[in-house]
């Protein structure tokens, strides 16, 4: 049986950056986990950074252009907090990589998970077209990310790989 690597948040932890628990309501998501499927992850944890903790965006273009050392990460106090993003991201491909994984469910709107769209970075609730730290290295290294709000494509898409 093939795990999936999920947002952490999307199932209940407490992890999200204002200390607050939103579970994302999804069938789908509690038949994977009553599997026993899931892998929860979350990558700015992972990567040392507290609950709660100053919200953070992406000063950049977006994921992969900070993966690649060409924008950073900041935090609304104006502390670089790049390290830590990029430290958690290389954790999630660790864990993906240790179970075997090549599909991921992550939190859209994420600077780490993102898979549509991330803020501008002004802090000012902008959006843009963009994807999250982990997402760009998770799908660097053949894993296929989805959004929350696409979990009926990763459902289809799990049925090719367990052929």
């Amino acid at each position: 049986m093939k795990k999936i690597l999920v947002s952490a948040c999307l199932i209940g932890e407490n992890v999200r950056f204002n200390g607050r628990v939103k579970v994302y309501e999804s069938r789908v998501l509690e038949d994977w986990k009553l599997q026993g499927r899931l892998v929860p992850c979350c990558p700015e944890v992972g990567g040392g950074l507290p609950v709660p903790r100053p919200c953070s965006e992406i000063s950049g273009q977006d994921g992969r252009t900070v993966l690649h050392g060409n924008a950073r990460v900041m935090n609304i106090k104006g502390k670089d907090v790049t390290r830590y993003f990029l430290t958690g991201a290389r954790k999630a491909l660790e864990l993906a990589r240790l179970h075997k994984i090549n599909l991921a469910v992550l939190k859209d709107g994420s600077p780490s998970c993102s898979s549509t769209y991330i803020y501008n970075g002004s802090f000012s609730g902008i959006k843009k077209p963009g994807k999250g730290i982990t997402t760009i290295l998770l799908e660097e290294n053949n894993i296929r990310v989805f959004s929350e709000q696409d979990i009926p494509e990763a459902v289809e898409y799990l049925k090719t790989i367990e052929i």
